[in-house]
């Protein structure tokens, strides 16, 4: 079973930037595809970025679009999102999946155990 291992978290001022990682506890990332998602206090969890196992394709939900940038180096076995011009509304915990693929509702397609996620606070 997939299981991730989120890091990279932590407290950015408004504008600020952060790159998270996501990493296999065992095995290898690379045949799968892979969505990052967040849950803000009080809201329920969402997607947030996904990328294909090949990285070809990825996609990104409309708030972080030109903010965000996923990528994955299957040589060092990880998915990275970057994070830039961070706001006040993007505090939550982050989450790494697997993913059926990334396309379509692909956000509705994890497969997997959750991990612990990753804190990021956006507070100036």
């Amino acid at each position: 079973q997939l299981q991730l291992v989120e890091s990279g978290g932590g407290l950015v001022q408004p504008g600020g930037s952060l790159r998270l990682s996501c990493e296999p506890s065992g095995g290898s990332l690379r045949p799968y595809a892979i969505g990052w998602f967040r849950q803000g206090p009080g809201k329920e969890r969402e997607g947030v970025s996904c990328i294909s196992s090949s990285g070809k394709s990825t996609d990104y939900v409309d708030p972080v679009k030109g903010r965000f940038v996923i990528s994955r180096d299957n040589a060092k076995n990880t998915v990275y999102l970057q994070m830039s011009n961070l706001k006040s509304e993007d505090t939550a915990i982050y989450y790494c999946s697997g993913l059926l693929a990334c396309y379509g509702n692909w956000s509705g397609r994890t497969f997997g155990s959750w991990g612990r996620g990753t804190q990021v606070t956006v507070s100036s």
